[in-house]
């Protein structure tokens, strides 16, 4: 049932009305336009079609791998650290724009977040499932991956707590726990809507196992809004220590151009850099391809993109504090490693990083390319590229130019490592697909919580029923 209240009462959970939706008029036409961007399409078929088979194309090299051994990776040594651990360093990254948005953004009240906010969190939860995938690939034995793990066992046997890779496994799978549950916490409106759609009676029957019997009462939305408060405010400081434990793999170690305490500043900053960027390589085609460009805006793009352009500007100045330590230090090891980076052996992956990552960037200043989606999502690729390159530049070089010059080495990435890179995506973007056709990609409650509710006259003047006022936002348990 509909409650009363005031049209200027604040409703719970309301981020901002910063960013208003002029091309929405009301909840019904919220509930049937998001809605219908789960009826699969021909177009989605065949996304989903790729991506099953570049994920398959990886699976085959990773079979290939364990029959002959971790030599097919194109290990070089002192290079015992190549694409696998670059691109799960850009995988846990990219994963970091989903709690950024979801969860510091809502601390700040951004109201630009609202509709592209659950995106972010998918993209969260399905980056953190393909990066933990590299430690278990790269351990050359996936079959006893489970001794990562700390557990009573007859062996009397114990993780080596010193290494990284069981770092790796604390920070990924603390960071896949709550970013699930976070996400699944902001679902539960959604999925009553969904329920009470629903004409088929298994998929009710599912959805109203995975709401948890929601009716939209006043009493669920007060403590569903506490609950959503608390994991945001548990999740902020998530993201910032995850990707420092993952930065601290190298910065623990003595190795020229990785012994810098600058690291776990200097990643946290590049991993909410990137993960923008694959928001904007995501949601811009799905605007318009499913024509929600009444959904999310221009206004929300400009938004993330000065976001996108802040932390751009943070990385940059870490680029650049890198080179001065290195140069203020008067080591010999790291003055001859930073001029191998950017003049020496590895000149053209450290000014494809630099480009990417802090000069292309430079043109969000202008406010008709940050309001030009086409412009973005080209950004988007290049900035992606980048950051797949600031990794390489951070784990080759320098195991390629350590301390005697004797073992100073080149690096080929071999053909299974291309693989398991392409293999990485067509994961990733196969359970995001998946997800896209059976979740809506955009909170239901709370774009409902930016649009004014109707108010219907009766009594007399001055008497008015709020009838779609929150909290029957989701429109969902009414029966």
């Amino acid at each position: 049932m509909a409650t009363m209240a005031h049209p200027d009462a604040r409703r719970p959970n309301l981020p901002s009305a910063d960013v208003q939706l002029p091309g929405v008029r009301d909840y019904e036409q919220v509930d049937n336009e998001i809605t219908a961007t789960l009826r699969p399409t021909g177009g989605w078929f065949l996304g989903l079609g790729v991506a099953v088979l570049c994920m398959l194309i990886g699976a085959a090299a990773w079979t290939y791998q364990i029959y002959w051994g971790l030599g097919q990776a194109g290990y070089a040594p002192p290079v015992m650290w190549g694409v696998y651990i670059i691109t799960f360093v850009f995988w846990v990254g990219i994963g970091h724009a989903g709690t950024l948005i979801s969860a510091i953004l809502y601390l700040f009240r951004a109201g630009f977040r609202t509709t592209i906010y659950r995106c972010a969190e998918a993209m969260t939860v399905f980056a953190v499932m393909t990066a933990g995938l590299f430690p278990i690939i790269h351990i050359g034995r996936p079959w006893k991956f489970f001794w990562l793990i700390p557990y009573p066992n007859w062996r009397l046997i114990w993780p080596q707590f010193k290494s990284p890779l069981v770092w790796d496994v604390f920070a990924i799978s603390t960071y896949l726990t709550v970013s699930t549950t976070f996400l699944y916490i902001g679902l539960i409106p959604d999925l009553a809507v969904l329920r009470d759609r629903e004409t088929n009676p298994v998929r009710k029957r599912i959805l109203a196992f995975l709401s948890l019997g929601w009716r939209n009462s006043e009493r669920e939305w007060r403590h569903f809004a506490r609950a959503y408060l608390f994991l945001a405010a548990f999740s902020t400081p998530l993201v910032l220590s995850v990707h420092s434990v993952v930065s601290l793999d190298f910065a623990s170690g003595i190795v020229p151009g990785w012994h810098a305490t600058i690291f776990p500043p200097y990643f946290v900053a590049g991993a909410i850099f990137s993960g923008i960027a694959m928001v904007f390589t995501i949601i811009i085609p799905l605007r318009k391809w499913w024509r929600l460009e009444h959904y999310v805006t221009l206004n929300h793009l400009d938004a993330a993109a000065k976001m996108c352009l802040f932390t751009s500007g943070v990385a940059g100045l870490a680029y650049l504090t890198e080179f001065f330590i290195a140069w203020y230090s008067g080591n010999p090891y790291e003055q001859r490693y930073f001029w191998n980076r950017v003049f020496g052996q590895w000149w053209w992956s450290a000014w494809i990083l630099l480009i990417c990552n802090m000069i292309l960037p430079l043109s969000l200043f202008s406010q008709r390319l940050r309001r030009n989606p086409t412009w973005l999502w080209i950004l988007s690729l290049f900035i992606n590229l980048g950051m797949w390159y600031e990794r390489f530049v951070i784990v080759v070089p320098s195991l390629s130019h350590e301390f005697e010059p004797w073992q100073w080495t080149h690096y080929m990435p071999s053909w299974v490592d291309m693989a398991f890179l392409l293999g990485s995506f067509g994961w990733f973007f196969m359970w995001f697909l998946l997800f896209a056709k059976q979740l809506p990609l955009m909170a239901l409650a709370e774009i409902k919580e930016i649009i004014p509710p109707k108010m219907h006259a009766f009594g007399g003047v001055g008497h008015h029923l709020a009838a779609e006022a929150r909290p029957a936002a989701a429109k969902g348990g009414h029966h």
